[in-house]
């Protein structure tokens, strides 16, 4: 008798069909409150990084203009450099501030829409946006966790690379220097497995933050226990699933980056012989918008598929290892409740 299947998934341990069907379903089957979301969060992304990106444009465009106007052997006045890179920095602590929250967003909205998809229940945008957003502190915490952690081994190779490249130069021949610098890459290299390993162990821990609401130390135990015995296994689908988003990121990109080239090129034949900053700018401003849409599209695709092949991930290893299947089966037949 095959196992009840109510939703996207079989609910029974999970083939690798399984699981990648069940994710091409959800996608199918929810994309509304999916990529809804992503939109929401990814393109309010872009508008704030755009309002900030004028508003220091607007603060340094004489210091802006007067760099641009220097010759090649001038050099830049710190007067002028220095607003300009405070700027600069202001910006990219805005980006990287946006991309965090929108990423733990769409961390939190896609186990919220596999939480029903799983059991074959409908949901709408406005129930998965505050699903998603309560726990978004808890995921914010949790990827930070994660991506320290697995800098730890990268960091030491770092440093004991460096370490390696003063002694060699300072203390060996030339001879001694390529010795001690292989030595010193091979070192730096043998990280690579290390931070591997450990970026497999907690990959389910956003997935734990959502399901089971818990906060990130205990989410990163969480996933440890559920990955432990099935690290190769969960490391190749993710792979997969990664290696298959990006192949289709790159696809979508490629007829916008046409279409950019293209509105490029107009805009660059509307510039007179002397252009002054605010003509370029508007002048390439059909090609960056372009561009930006390419990429939200791209990126929409590249942040849900691979996260809805690990939550099913996580939903298989509790499956096989906590007996899941009952308890979703009972529960399917359970209508959802969207009150707090």
């Amino acid at each position: 008798m095959p196992p009840p299947k109510p939703g996207v998934i079989p609910l029974a341990p999970l083939k690798l069909g399984d699981i990648l069907g069940g994710a091409f379903s959800t996608m199918g089957r929810y994309w509304k409150q999916l990529f809804g979301i992503g939109v929401a969060v990814y393109g309010g992304a872009l508008v704030v990084v755009g309002a900030a990106a004028l508003i220091a444009y607007s603060a340094v465009s004489d210091h802006l203009r007067r760099l641009i106007s220097l010759s090649a052997e001038e050099d830049p006045s710190s007067t002028d450099l220095t607003p300009v890179l405070i700027a600069l920095g202001a910006v990219w602590l805005v980006a990287m501030v946006s991309l965090m929250i929108s990423t733990a967003m769409m961390y939190a909205a896609v186990p919220a829409v596999l939480q029903e998809a799983v059991l074959g229940r409908p949901t709408t945008f406005s129930v998965i946006w505050r699903r998603a957003w309560a726990r978004v502190p808890a995921l914010i915490g949790t990827v930070i966790l994660t991506a320290l952690i697995a800098m730890i081994p990268v960091v030491l190779a770092v440093i004991g690379f460096l370490a390696l490249m003063i002694g060699a130069i300072t203390l060996a021949d030339g001879a001694g220097t390529a010795v001690w610098t292989s030595l010193g890459f091979l070192g730096a290299l043998a990280t690579a497995p290390v931070a591997a390993w450990l970026w497999v162990k907690f990959s389910l821990a956003p997935s734990a933050v959502v399901f089971e609401g818990q906060r990130p130390v205990a989410a990163l135990r969480r996933s440890s226990q559920l990955v432990r015995g099935d690290w190769w296994r969960i490391f190749g689908i993710s792979l997969l699933a990664f290696a298959m988003a990006a192949a289709a990121n790159y696809i979508i990109q490629i007829p916008f980056s046409f279409l950019g080239m293209f509105s490029g090129v107009i805009g660059g034949a509307t510039l007179d012989d002397d252009p002054n900053p605010a003509s370029i700018v508007f002048a390439m401003s059909g090609y960056v918008v372009i561009l930006l849409l390419g990429q939200l599209i791209g990126q929409l695709v590249s942040a849900t598929f691979p996260q809805l092949v690990t939550g099913l991930l996580y939903v298989d290893r509790r499956m096989r290892t906590e007996n899941l299947g009952p308890v979703l089966a009972g529960a399917a037949a359970v209508p959802p409740q969207y009150g707090p």
